[in-house]
């Protein structure tokens, strides 16, 4: 448990590093800046660095550690339901950020930016975290700092089967996204935490459900056992189309492309009862009587 308790340490340095990163870059930059760059960039960082120290606990913590899965996952509930708590609105995902495009949510610029940051923070996460492994504190992280020169690849199924399970993965975690985007966040972030270890539980003997090309490019990219154009199938190509398709479901068009619903018929939201249309007309008509009959009674010229 010593292993673990180093770990719970590394996740709560991690999100009060970032935290901290957050309140002074808040101060310092324009909103505009901090919601593109600085927001996103943290975000990322944090959860780069979690995944990795996650993910290092689920595949040697069951022989290394003592502790099984289910430790694992409530980990990545917990630590899913704080990075949804203090995010402070960030994606951290490239697919989310392509979403808010798409739906005329974000311009071109502000959607170009995120991800430049959105990569920058993986980037540095990977780097902090593999500097932390270097350390060596328990053996757990000696172990890990052993192999991670010579990783494999998280595809362990054919090629279109990995990225039918991403593409799977993420239209269920963007369609629960869509759908709890005008709920409570005491609502919405334990449900979208919920998502992801249902969904990282089920998919990740497959791919190991990243649906996050971001952090899937930090995080195996550099793995041998697969070549970069799998990678790029798997963990760009099929997040994306996912994200795509739980649009188009939820939408019936995608605003950014054209207007015309796909799906769904448009009904018009405000109807005329037919009794006070019928009331009305009936109404009139003795006035229209009454008109008439004064226009008889008028001499004629």
């Amino acid at each position: 448990m010593a292993a673990l308790n180093v770990s719970l340490a590394f996740f709560f340095l991690g999100i009060g590093m970032c935290q901290a990163l957050r309140w002074l870059s808040k101060r310092l930059l324009s909103p505009g800046a901090y919601g593109c760059l600085a927001r996103e960039l943290t975000a990322s960082l944090q959860l780069c660095m979690s995944c990795l120290e996650l993910r290092m606990l689920m595949e040697i913590g069951p022989w290394g550690g003592g502790f099984g899965l289910d430790v694992v996952l409530t980990l990545l509930f917990l630590l899913f339901a704080v990075h949804g708590a203090s995010f402070d609105g960030a994606s951290a995902n490239p697919t989310i950020s392509l979403q808010e495009f798409l739906l005329l949510e974000s311009s071109l610029a502000a959607t170009a930016a995120k991800l430049l940051a959105q990569g920058v923070g993986t980037g540095l996460g990977w780097a902090v975290t593999k500097l932390f492994w270097a350390w060596e504190l328990t053996q757990l992280h000696f172990i890990q700092n052993l192999i991670s020169s010579e990783c494999s690849s998280s595809i362990r199924s054919s090629l279109p089967q990995a990225a039918l399970v991403e593409g799977s993965c993420s239209f269920f975690f963007h369609l629960t996204l869509l759908k709890s985007r005008q709920s409570h966040p005491m609502c919405r972030v334990p449900a979208l935490a919920a998502t992801v270890t249902f969904l990282t539980y089920t998919a990740g003997p497959f791919s190991g459900a990243f649906f996050n090309p971001a952090l899937a490019t930090a995080t195996t990219f550099h793995c041998s056992g697969s070549s970069f154009w799998d990678y790029v199938q798997v963990y760009w190509l099929g997040p994306f189309t996912g994200m795509f398709a739980a649009l188009l479901l939820y939408q019936g068009n995608i605003p950014r492309l054209f207007q015309k619903n796909l799906l769904y018929s448009q009904k018009s939201k405000y109807k005329i009862p037919k009794a006070k249309v019928t009331a009305h007309v009936e109404g009139d008509e003795p006035q229209r009587r009454r008109k008439g009959r004064k226009s008889d009674s008028e001499p004629r010229a």
